[in-house]
């Protein structure tokens, strides 16, 4: 039935969300995940996951995966009431996310069929809630009146009228057909629904509270849900559809089949201005598209809740691992661009990280684009232990050097830091020893045969008519002298502490960004043309496809063992032949278009820092070129 379709299912690691795609996967499916969770552990290598808000996930990224399906049951809401802060939780894991998926997917055209977990509180709660315990529960029709009974309500019957409008389109500009569910009161494990909170307060020897146990709810457990949302996948239904047992059962009930196995449980009845409910779904119109309905009962489910809930209290008794999620940049100085690529991957990733920025000038512009500031002892001062307790105080997990200078610090104590949980997006020691040192880096590549351009410490080695000269470590645009004769080469020479010199090649200047995984391969590579230069930096920059060049800087990354965004420098002489010049082994000042271009650099780093496999994450290189250009800008705080 689902054997080998492609399937998008947004909120996959949820309650309800991975016993669907478990079962899926059962089918032979083949399924793109999407979760602000962490990929749950035990699933299988084949299911593609994405960790991170999906707010932020491209039309290209779902695209290329080419869904035939979309479950979409990613959403955020609150127990009974909800409060203020809700407003815009609610707008942006609600009402926003909708939109942006089936914005994303309403013109991709593999696309089937659309099943959205909607909810039963779309319907006017005067029809089901009473001041006065009811006698038996209302069955609630999907031709029923509906008044949202909250916020969250709202947003769920919004993108019911967002996809019954798209459904106006089909066959015209779209090709899916849509149904959505409205399901009822849900549990299951790993679930906040108040019979699994009541499983683990008992097993913590507490007393339950318990308001108007009077209360009718049509509860369905999980596996069903997903049972019936896959049913409807696969039916011909569409518009809105009822999900729930059909069964409605009183809070007391709930708490006798708890009783059974808690003999000695405590229960405080407390007072409650709120109404008693008694719903239950109507699911004839569910039967008649699928021919089925859920079978399970709370007595068949509540057993196997408390054994889930007994082995997660033992594991998480034995988990010792402290998982930090803060971001340490360092050397920020005035990288506005740098730092705000960075809050957004951490936005991306979502879960509330925090952007810490160090700095040895107390002053310097970068402290007012980051969440904490660090003024920083020089590295010579900063002893490993002390970097270890500030990261560990402030739970950063990741750190992410942007100097020259700092890189052999960072590298030097790579694995001290990985030790106590902290990674540094940094390359190894010798790696980055290579790449600072460009006499060393020439040798070396030369050695290799690669088209390396010449240099020596000698002007006398180097046989040509003009001259570049430039210092031997560190960045090579810092007091560099350009097209130069021999004498004035000698000349400027002199005024370096450790001058190295290289010919002179016209040609265009091409910077050659790419990102390489934990694993030592490259990820993505994007290339692109320095058009204005100033005193090193890109001011306008503009990306090119340049498979050739493109390979040749990702086989030198991975033979030097490289890891994290590097930049390579090249030029290209007007015969096509190129001049490998340098590697920067960070982020570059213009590094930003790449990010723009589908390189994305740092929220991959800030997965791995969190102990991600990113190898089913894909790079996406976007297919029209970018010109990004850099100017002053006024921040109004």
């Amino acid at each position: 039935m689902m054997k080998n379709k492609r399937i998008f299912v947004s909120g996959g690691a949820g309650v309800i969300g991975s016993v669907l795609v478990e079962t899926l996967h059962r089918m032979g499916a083949r399924i793109l995940v999407g979760d602000l969770k962490s990929r749950p552990a035990h699933w299988p290598q084949d299911i593609q996951y994405r960790q991170g808000d999906l707010n932020y996930i491209t039309k290209e990224e779902l695209a290329e995966f080419a869904p035939e399906y979309f479950f979409h049951l990613a959403a955020t809401f609150e127990r009974s009431i909800e409060t203020y802060d809700f407003w815009e939780e609610n707008y942006r894991h609600n009402v926003q996310l909708s939109n942006h998926l089936m914005t994303c997917l309403k013109d991709c055209p593999s696309m089937k069929k659309v099943v959205f977990a909607s909810s039963y509180l779309i319907y006017n709660p005067k029809l089901y809630t009473f001041e006065k315990p009811a006698k038996t529960a209302v069955r609630l029709k999907e031709e029923d009146a509906i008044k949202p009974r909250n916020i969250c309500g709202a947003a769920k019957l919004m993108h019911e009228m967002e996809l019954r409008f798209l459904e106006e389109f089909h066959g015209q500009y779209t090709t899916f057909r849509t149904v959505y569910a409205r399901i009822f009161r849900v549990y299951g494990k790993n679930s906040r629904d108040v019979i699994s909170r009541w499983v683990r307060a008992l097993l913590q020897g507490e007393k339950l509270t318990v308001y108007k146990k009077e209360g009718m709810f049509d509860y369905i457990y999980a596996g069903d849900v997903a049972e019936g949302l896959i049913r409807l996948g696969t039916s011909e239904a569409t518009g809105v559809v009822n999900l729930g047992n059909d069964r409605a059962r009183r809070v007391s009930e709930v708490l006798d089949v708890l009783r059974k196995h808690f003999p000695d449980m405590e229960v405080e009845e407390k007072e409650s201005d709120i109404l008693y409910e008694a719903s239950q779904a109507n699911m004839e119109r569910f039967f008649a598209w699928t021919g089925w309905k859920p079978e399970r009962q709370i007595e068949d489910v509540i057993p196997e809740l408390i054994e889930f809930e007994k082995e997660r209290r033992q594991g998480e008794f034995h988990q010792q691992e402290t998982v930090r999620n803060n971001v340490l940049v360092t050397s920020i100085s005035r990288k506005v661009p740098l730092l705000r690529a960075v809050a957004s991957a951490l936005r991306k990733v979502g879960g509330g990280a925090k952007l810490y920025g160090g700095d040895i000038d107390g002053r310097c512009i970068g402290q007012h684009f980051v969440d904490e500031f660090w003024l920083m002892p020089r590295l010579t001062e900063l002893s490993a232990e002390q970097l270890i307790a500030y990261c560990k105080e402030h739970n950063i997990g990741l750190i992410i050097p942007t100097r020259d200078g700092e890189l052999p610090y960072f590298a030097d104590k790579k694995e001290r830091l990985a030790a106590e949980g902290i990674w540094v997006m940094v390359s190894d020691k010798e790696s980055i020893e290579i790449c600072l040192d460009k006499q060393t880096f020439f040798q070396e590549l030369d050695r290799r045969g690669y088209p390396v351009i010449q240099t020596a410490l000698d002007v006398l080695r180097i046989s040509t008519e003009r001259y570049v000269v430039k210092e031997r470590y560190g960045a090579g645009s810092h007091s560099i002298g350009l097209n130069l004769t021999r004498n004035e080469a000698i000349s400027h020479a002199g005024m370096l502490q450790e001058p190295i010199y290289q010919p002179y090649v016209q040609g265009d200047e091409m910077s050659v960004d790419l990102y390489i995984d934990a694993d030592k391969q490259v990820k993505g590579v994007v290339a692109r043309r320095r058009e204005l230069v100033v005193n090193g930096e890109s001011q306008v920059t503009t990306t090119v496809s340049y498979p050739e060049l493109e390979r040749l800087c990702a086989n030198i990354a991975e033979e030097l063992g490289l890891y994290g965004h590097v930049i390579f420098q090249v030029i290209v002489a007007p015969d096509g032949s190129f001049h490998i010049v340098e590697c920067n082994p960070r982020f570059g000042g213009a590094s930003t278009l790449s990010l723009a271009a589908g390189l994305d650099s740092f929220y991959w780093t800030y997965l791995e820092a969190m102990g991600t496999d990113i190898s089913s994450y894909p790079f996406i290189r976007s297919v029209e070129e970018k010109t990004m250009i850099r100017y002053p800008q006024d921040v109004m705080l």
